[in-house]
């Protein structure tokens, strides 16, 4: 087995050996926008305002109202584009305080979203994003490559390579696209550092978790479709398949990615056991991050950080719109990682970059996620009220209630909406069929009252007593 990294770093170099020798090398220039990021920079405890626990705007993040309209129409399971309000506002009514048919709006509780330290309503995180709109709009429209790098990104790129203990970071306008630009970039490598013709060696083998997340199965085709990767697919968490797969494979290109905590399980990848095939195997170990950064680990590292294994993985690909409560995505790397993917990452390169607003608020989140550690032992705590409650294991703040069918979901999902919460059905093909279920988020912002409320709805339909699948009882 070769060191591990080396024949990585080695690729790499000799990637961006290749592009710069073609004038294919994109560089990445910062234009700075006025004093406001080096203020924001300076001094964390003068420029933003911290909490020690909750307030009350912290339930905006977890309370939102429907109009009667939208109510009905959920109910009847009727399809809708969005156009269930058009009659109020061709009223006149742009208010939102009341629907066209009896005033009336429904608050609901949400346990759907992904908004789990209820950043999306901090006032330090909204200041930020009002203040960089005042000073300067929505900044520089262009792609990053051309002018929508600024100072505001590179502050916002150093903070998270700070957080998840890499070289470098960069942004990209969403998860989704971040997953796209690192596999397609991977699939460049091959025909970057091939001679003439490539042959089956030449290729990466990209071993990929059968349940990871829909950018990463899309980004993978993407490479396979180059002609440069062959995909290989390992039972979910699975660690004896894993390694069968990876020994019997003759393929010196090895990457392995996956969820380090699955959005539609709420399960964790086995960290410790990835980061011990990759010392046997020699792999690039790649995780998508999105649910765990912020949440898990002392300091809101992600999973590597909660499970101790920060150094062994190589690649650490994020998101902003999830409990950092903004918008946006990231890839947490090495410089010369960083360098490859600005360079041939498509769905990067041709993107506009982030507007100022969102990335100056972002920045904020990831000082106060750091700052506020309450938020995390607030989420820990309603999780273990959660289990308290109900007797279901949880492993995460994301818990997963398998009901079956797609009829039974929708039943429980129109009974919850009527008790007053927000919980959607997933169904196919977002899950396989016959394993619809019930996927409830817990937030920070949440109350211990909230999920009193919660397992009282919830218990009148579903059974509780299965510990892996919650039989409807409707």
């Amino acid at each position: 087995m070769e060191e591990n990294g080396s024949q990585w770093d080695e690729l790499v170099e000799k990637a961006l050996s290749k592009l710069e020798l073609l004038k294919l090398l994109r560089s990445l220039r910062p234009i700075h926008l006025g004093s406001g990021v080096s203020d924001q920079s300076a001094s964390v405890g003068d420029s933003f305002q911290l909490f020690d626990g909750p307030n009350g705007w912290d339930r905006a993040s977890v309370e939102a109202n429907i109009s009667e309209c939208t109510f009905q129409r959920w109910l009847d399971d009727v399809p809708s584009s969005g156009d269930d309000n058009d009659a109020m506002f061709n009223n006149g009514r742009s208010d939102g305080e009341a629907d066209s048919e009896d005033g009336k709006l429904r608050k609901l509780i949400i346990f759907s979203g992904n908004d789990y330290l209820g950043l999306s309503s901090h006032p330090t995180v909204s200041n930020a994003a009002s203040k960089a709109s005042l000073e300067h709009g929505m900044g520089l429209r262009g792609s990053a490559l051309i002018c929508g790098y600024t100072s505001f990104h590179r502050l916002l790129e150093s903070s998270l390579a700070e957080l998840k203990r890499k070289e470098e970071c960069l942004l990209c306008p969403t998860g989704f696209s971040a997953n796209m630009a690192f596999m397609t970039t991977i699939g460049n490598i091959a025909s970057l550092i091939s001679l003439g013709k490539r042959s089956k060696d030449d290729k990466v083998a990209i071993f990929s978790d059968a349940l990871n997340h829909a950018s990463i199965i899309d980004g993978i085709r993407l490479a396979e479709r180059q002609g440069n990767a062959v995909t290989f697919i390992y039972r979910h968490c699975d660690m004896r398949h894993l390694d069968e797969l990876l020994s019997s494979c003759t393929m010196r290109k090895k990457v392995v990615i996956t969820d380090s905590l699955f959005s539609m399980d709420g399960d964790f990848a086995p960290m410790t056991g990835l980061a011990k095939l990759r010392k046997k195997h020699g792999f690039l170990f790649v995780i998508d991050d999105a649910h765990a950064t912020f949440v898990c680990g002392r300091n809101g590292g992600g999973a590597a950080e909660k499970f101790d294994c920060e150094k062994d993985v190589d690649i650490c690909i994020g998101t902003l719109s999830k409990a950092a409560g903004c918008h946006g995505g990231f890839i947490a790397c090495s410089k010369k990682w960083k360098l490859l993917i600005q360079s041939r990452g498509r769905a990067f390169i041709f993107s506009t970059s982030t507007p100022v607003p969102v990335a100056a608020a972002s920045y904020a989140a990831v000082v106060v996620a750091k700052k506020e550690s309450w938020r995390r032992e607030a989420l820990s705590q309603r999780m273990q009220e959660f289990h308290a409650l109900t007797g279901i294991p949880v492993e995460s703040h994301i818990i997963s209630l398998v009901v079956g069918s797609e009829d039974k979901a929708l039943q429980a999902s129109r009974h919850l909406l009527r008790s007053g919460f927000h919980i959607t059905a997933i169904r196919p093909p977002t899950v396989p069929p016959n394993s619809c279920r019930l996927r409830v988020t817990l937030s920070a912002a949440h109350t211990k009252d909230d999920l009193i409320k919660l397992k009282d709805a919830l218990s009148q339909c579903i059974n509780f007593q299965d510990s892996t699948t919650c039989y409807s009882k409707l």
